[in-house]
C-alpha cells in the first residue's frame, strides 16, 4: 500500500514539473534577456561617460603623436615646403655624433638620477620608520622640494655652482681655507653633468621617501613584535624585516622617477642649455633644439619618436607586471 502510494505521488511530482517546464524556460529565457538587456545599457553609459575624456585624450595626445610620427618621414626647414623621404631621417640620426652623444648622456642621466634619488629617499624613509612621529616635520621639508618646479630647482642651484665667488658652493670652499678647489662647476664637461644630477635628484628625492616610508608603515605589527620576541633590534630589524618589505615602495618610485628623467628639460635648459659644447644635452633637449632652434622639424620629429620608443620601453613591462600582480 505504501509503494503505491509512493508511486502516485512520483507520478504527480513527474505531471505537474511537466506542466511547469514552459513556463520555466520562458521565465529563464525572460531573465536572460533582462540580463543581456541591462549589460547593454551599462556599456553604453559606460562609453557616454568616458567619452569627454577620450575626446581630449585623442586632441591632446593621440592626433599630436600621430601627426608627430607622420612629420618624421619629412624633411621639414622652417616654414619651407616638406619634402618626403622616408626613413632618411631615422638613419641620418644614427649617423649623427651629436644625436650618439645625447643617447650616451641621456643613459648615464637617467641611470644616475633614478638610482641617487631613489636610493637616497629609500635610505631616509627606513631611518623615519624608526620614529615615524618624531621625523614628520623633516618629511614634509623634504617632500617640499618635490612641489617646486623645476625651473626654480635650476635657478636655486645655478646659484650654488656659480663660478665666480658669488656662487655658494665656491665661497663655502674659500671660507673653510680650501679655495683652491673652486671651480667653474657648470662650465666644465668634466662636472657639469654631474652637477646637474646633484640638482635634478635633490628635487626628486621626496617622492621616493614617502612611498618607501609608506611602505614601511604597511607592514604589520605583528610581524615587526615576532622579531623582538626573537631578539632582533634595531638595525637587524630594518636590514632583515622592513628593508625588503618596503621594496615594493622602492619598484613604484623607481618607475616614477625614471620616467620623469628620461623627460627632464626645464633643469637642464636654466642650468647649462645643454653645454658646455652640448654635454649635457639629454634626447629630449636633442629634440627641442634641433626642432625650435635649427628649424629641423622632421628630424626632430624623429628624435620624438626614438624618446617615445625609450619610454615605452621603460614602461610597457612594469605595468604589465603591475597588471598581472593586480590579478
Amino acid at each position: 500500500m505504501n509503494a503505491m502510494n509512493e508511486h502516485d505521488d512520483r507520478c504527480a511530482q513527474f505531471i505537474s514539473f511537466a506542466r511547469n517546464a514552459p513556463h520555466a524556460v520562458e521565465d529563464a529565457g525572460r531573465v536572460a534577456a533582462g540580463r543581456r538587456a541591462f549589460q547593454w545599457h551599462e556599456v553604453r553609459a559606460a562609453y557616454l561617460l568616458i567619452a569627454p575624456v577620450l575626446i581630449l585624450f585623442g586632441l591632446a595626445v593621440a592626433y599630436p603623436l600621430v601627426d608627430t610620427i607622420r612629420l618624421s618621414f619629412y624633411d621639414i626647414h622652417g616654414l619651407g615646403t616638406a619634402r618626403f623621404v622616408g626613413l632618411h631621417n631615422y638613419v641620418q640620426l644614427f649617423h649623427d655624433d651629436n644625436f650618439r652623444q645625447a643617447l650616451s648622456t641621456t643613459f648615464i642621466w637617467t641611470i644616475s638620477t633614478t638610482v641617487l634619488s631613489v636610493g637616497i629617499g629609500w635610505i631616509l624613509a627606513l631611518l623615519c620608520s624608526l620614529a615615524p612621529e618624531a621625523t614628520l616635520i623633516p618629511r614634509v621639508l623634504i617632500f617640499s622640494a618635490y612641489g617646486i618646479s623645476e625651473t626654480v630647482t635650476g635657478f636655486i642651484w645655478l646659484g650654488i655652482f656659480r663660478p665666480d665667488s658669488g656662487g655658494l658652493l665656491n665661497a663655502g670652499l674659500t671660507a673653510i681655507g680650501l679655495g683652491q678647489f673652486t671651480h667653474a662647476w657648470l662650465g666644465d664637461q668634466s662636472t657639469a653633468l654631474g652637477a646637474l644630477v646633484i640638482a635634478y635628484s635633490w628635487a626628486q628625492v621626496g617622492l621616493p621617501l614617502m612611498l618607501c616610508f609608506a611602505a614601511t608603515q604597511s607592514i604589520p605589527a605583528a610581524i615587526l613584535d615576532a622579531a623582538r620576541i626573537d631578539g632582533a633590534r634595531g638595525l637587524s630589524i630594518l636590514r632583515y624585516i622592513v628593508a625588503p618589505l618596503s621594496l615594493p615602495g622602492v619598484r613604484i618610485a623607481t618607475f616614477i622617477n625614471l620616467l620623469a628623467s628620461l623627460r627632464a628639460f626645464d633643469t637642464i635648459y636654466v642650468m647649462t642649455n645643454g653645454g658646455p659644447v652640448r654635454s649635457t644635452e639629454t634626447l629630449g633637449f636633442f629634440m627641442y633644439r634641433e626642432s625650435m632652434t635649427q628649424f629641423k622639424l622632421g628630424y626632430g620629429a624623429a628624435a620624438t619618436i626614438i624618446l617615445l620608443i625609450a619610454v615605452l620601453i621603460v614602461s610597457i613591462p612594469a605595468i604589465l607586471k603591475r597588471t598581472a600582480e593586480a590579478r
